[in-house]
Order: structure tokens, then sequence, then C-alpha cells
């Protein structure tokens, strides 16, 4: 499988070329569009895909998008539904976890976990649902805005709105906190940062949605 993209790093959108019989996973409302030759399926039984897509959703489907290309080579188009920018990461049989919402697409390889137990209840109060994306292959993640990556040490920690958060790595340690402070208050209510501990890499984006749509609200006209 090849990859390139097009539009970085603001309207990034992703081209996958396919070899015959390959495929890859998308989250529901990705694609742009596909060659003629490549099949799309929803809700495969591929390992962890019916799980995953449920928590793309919030709980309320428990589908998502399989593309194979049949016959021949043939390519399939996806982007993000923000403005943005996507990076690819390489998994070579080891783990990258991801927010709800940053996950865009996975080659064959990549299975896909929402069950993470303690990690998932502790950040279901923020509506956080992440992902681990599991196995050797191509995860393919989105963030709105610019998209930029946390290199630690050994022993260096950095601190992230759990906001602009988008991926980490098996490697990175890290401690979740509930703060209150200035930006939480403004948006209603306690936010969670991540106090990550090198060594290890994690990716975060520099905008915040939830920020956008604060912003928006009381400038929208009032419809009762």
């Amino acid at each position: 499988m090849d990859y390139e993209f097009t539009h970085k790093p603001s309207y990034t959108h992703l081209i996958v070329t396919l070899e015959p019989g390959e495929s890859i996973i998308a989250e529901p409302g990705a694609m742009v569009g596909h060659s003629a030759n490549v099949s799309m399926n929803t809700g495969t039984s591929r390992e962890g895909l019916l799980s995953s897509a449920k928590s793309l959703l919030g709980g309320e489907s428990v589908f998502a998008n399989e593309f194979t290309a049949e016959g021949t080579s043939g390519t399939a188009t996806f982007a993000p539904p923000s403005p943005g920018d996507v990076m690819a990461h390489e998994l070579q049989d080891e783990t990258l976890y991801s927010t709800d919402g940053a996950f865009l697409a996975a080659t064959e390889g990549v299975d896909i976990d929402s069950e993470l137990g303690g990690l998932k209840s502790m950040l279901g109060e923020a509506s956080l649902t992440p992902l681990a994306l599991k196995g050797t292959g191509t995860a393919f993640i989105d963030a709105y805005g610019g998209l930029e990556k946390l290199e630690l040490a050994a022993g260096e920690s950095y601190v992230l709105d759990n906001e602009h958060l988008i991926a980490w790595d098996d490697q990175i340690d890290y401690e979740i906190q509930r703060v209150g402070n200035l930006k939480s208050t403004l948006l209603g209510g306690e936010g969670l940062v991540f106090e990550f501990t090198g060594p290890g890499t994690a990716w975060y984006q520099t905008r915040d949605m939830d920020a956008l749509v604060s912003t928006l609200a009381p400038r929208l006209p009032n419809q009762g």
C-alpha cells in the first residue's frame, strides 16, 4: 500500500493506493471517494473493528467502513471533518493510543480496541473515548489545526490539555489530573490535563473545537 497527502497542512487530504486484495478501514464519514473497483463494506468482522466504530460514534453505532481493491489496484481518498493536518504513524508490533475523533484510518494488521478498562472509565466524564491501535501497519491520525509532535527524554515532563491531546505511544508515562482553571471555567466546568513523562512521544493539535464552539455560540441567532 502506498499513500500520499495533499493540501497539507491546513486542509490535508489522504490518498491511499491499494494493491489487489488490500484493505483499509476508516472512520464513518471520512471517505471522499474511491476507484470504481474499490468496494466499501460496512460493519465487517475484522477483529476490533465493530467495537472501535462504536467508540468513534460515541456508542451510537456499531458500523465502520472497510475499503478493498478488487481485481486491480485502486485508490481511496479520505479527509477529516475539520480543517487541519493528518499524520501517518508506522506501528511495528506496538500500540498507539488515540483520543476519540482523532482516528482517521488504519491499514490491515492494525487492530483497534476501545476496551481500555480504567483509562476509558477515567476519561468518560470528559467525553474522551480512547482507542488502542495495536499491531503492525499504518495508522492515520488527524488534528484540528496544526499537528505537533512532543518528544520527551527520560525524566522530562510536559502537561497537555485534554482537548489538545490527540495521541501518545506506549512508551511514555502519564498522569491524568482534573483541574479548574480559567480556560475550563470559561468553557463551563472542570477540565482534564495529562502530565506526560519521558521517554516517549505524544502528539497534540493546536486548536480546540470546543473552544471554537463556545466562541461562536453567543454570536449565533437565537432559535428559541
